[in-house]
């Protein structure tokens, strides 16, 4: 599941790590959410043949272009690996419109076992970063959907897989996230074969990503500022970190991760 991130290193930073031709100058963005535009890297071809990655804004929230009306669909943010090339919403983005979310870490939601009681807090949120402070690239897929009345909105979706040792101790899911060396595989729509690409929606290793607690004001989407990210524990890693109960809830947001 990825249903928060954030985006906070420099744009001039993001530009030199996934080498797309504008020069965005956007702001910090410390609570992304579902619905909001947001910027993704993909590739295109240009007049002469030859290809290019590009910054583009989309509105994250998945639209297939069969559906007719927005308000009828559910909200899909995320798009699990294991079943995305079947499903009718999502085989022929992986097939022809695969991308990059920009990001620097995402967040994740650690529950209590066993019900929650009346009073109780409520989820402990927990940001999660690479060890090396680089960037983060996001698995993704965009579709470009055209409303009945000649609207027309770009949209994408997270590509998730199964946890890793690391992230299993929050949650089961947790997005594809690529290597540097990997962008042109999965950018490169160019033939209609996906398999080198489906290759890539794998888990981390465990050694890239480290976590710690953050506040609970996370959870108000209206909070975007730096204070989400003022640790509230230790830095969490591989070597560390306690594995989460096989008999502990599922965190927040499963009905699309």
């Amino acid at each position: 599941m990825c249903g928060r991130y954030a985006i906070t290193l420099p744009p001039e930073a993001m530009r030199a790590f996934f080498r797309y031709a504008e020069q965005p100058n956007f702001p910090a963005r410390f609570n992304v959410a579902p619905t909001q535009p947001v910027p993704i890297v993909r590739s295109e071809r240009a007049p002469d043949g030859s290809i290019a990655r590009h910054f583009v804004l989309v509105r994250w929230g998945f639209l297939p272009g069969f559906v007719k009306d927005p308000k009828d669909f559910p909200l899909v943010i995320n798009a699990r690996s294991e079943t995305v090339a079947e499903k009718a919403s999502f085989r022929n983005a992986l097939r022809r419109r695969r991308c990059i979310f920009i990001a620097d870490a995402f967040y994740e939601w650690r529950r209590t076992p066993g019900p929650r009681k009346k009073g109780a807090p409520p989820p402990q949120p927990f940001l999660i970063r690479r060890r090396d402070a680089q960037p983060m690239a996001l698995a993704g897929l965009w579709e470009g959907w055209i409303g009945p009345h000649g609207e027309e909105v770009d949209t994408a979706c997270i590509v998730t897989t199964h946890a890793n040792g690391l992230i299993s101790a929050l949650h089961d899911r947790m997005p594809v996230i690529l290597e540097p060396e990997d962008f042109d595989t999965w950018l490169d729509c160019t033939s209609d074969d996906a398999e080198d690409a489906a290759r890539l929606m794998r888990p981390a290793a465990e050694e890239v990503l480290e976590f710690f607690p953050v506040d609970a004001a996370l959870n108000k989407v209206a909070v975007d500022g730096p204070e989400v990210q003022v640790p509230q524990g230790p830095v969490e890693r591989s070597d560390t970190v306690v594995r989460r109960p096989a008999s502990m809830g599922k965190a927040q947001g499963d009905l699309f991760g």
